[in-house]
């Protein structure tokens, strides 16, 4: 992944406002729809209590059980990537603690998320109901399998890193249709992939990341 710096610019404490503005705005994310979303989904509100003092920095953090809260120029990239429409249902794979799945939610039309872990899809499913968000369902599954009983997904964003292309969710995009998705073992890549016809697809590379490995299965009894 490219080192950013994460100095703060001006005088006075960071704040959500000033994150996207020197962190994701400055660094090229432009969408005003992603910028818009971004400003009214607080990070703080979904960074573990421990890691309060670094909720605006622009770094991934760790959260519970292995896992990550993504870097906020990430999510800003990755988002404006996926470019999610008013109208669109959107599948995430990795829900974690709920924020790129609130920024989503604030974008299109109906978000489903998958998380593997029941505690955390617990978690964001409670932190999400208690902040209003009526059009996200987040459930307990194997995020390779996708939901195909609720496909097509106009949008699809995985959020966690397979070795290769995930074919099974492929198929789950409409037509057209796009999932963004970080791809690769030791070297990963932000990839774009299009579905243009019901067999053509196309494929374009972002920049070098680095995250999570996509695993098999749940971990746990499911809870939906």
């Amino acid at each position: 992944m490219p080192s950013f710096s994460t100095k703060w610019f001006g005088r006075g404490p960071m704040t959500n406002e000033r994150m996207i503005a020197e962190q994701i705005e400055a660094r090229g994310v432009r969408s005003p729809r992603v910028l818009a979303a971004m400003r009214n989904v607080d990070r703080a509100l979904f960074v573990p209590a421990a890691r309060q003092s670094e909720a605006y920095a622009d770094a991934a953090l760790p959260t519970t059980l292995g896992q990550t809260i993504s870097q906020p120029y990430i999510v800003g990239l990755m988002t404006e990537l996926l470019d999610p429409q008013p109208a669109d249902k959107v599948l995430e794979i990795g829900t974690g603690t709920g924020y790129q799945t609130a920024i989503l939610a604030r974008l299109c039309r109906e978000v489903w998320s998958i998380e593997r872990l029941p505690s955390l899809a617990d978690e964001a499913r409670s932190r999400l109901e208690r902040l209003g968000y009526a059009n996200v369902h987040v459930l307990c599954g194997d995020g390779y399998a996708g939901l195909p009983g609720e496909a097509p997904f106009q949008r699809i964003m995985v959020t966690a890193a397979p070795p290769e292309e995930p074919e099974t969710l492929r198929a789950q995009l409409a037509v057209p249709g796009r999932m963004v998705v970080p791809l690769g073992e030791t070297e990963q890549e932000l990839i774009v992939i299009q579905r243009i016809g019901p067999a053509e697809y196309s494929r374009r590379v972002s920049i070098p990341v680095r995250f999570v490995p996509m695993v098999h299965g749940t971990a746990g009894p499911s809870a939906t």
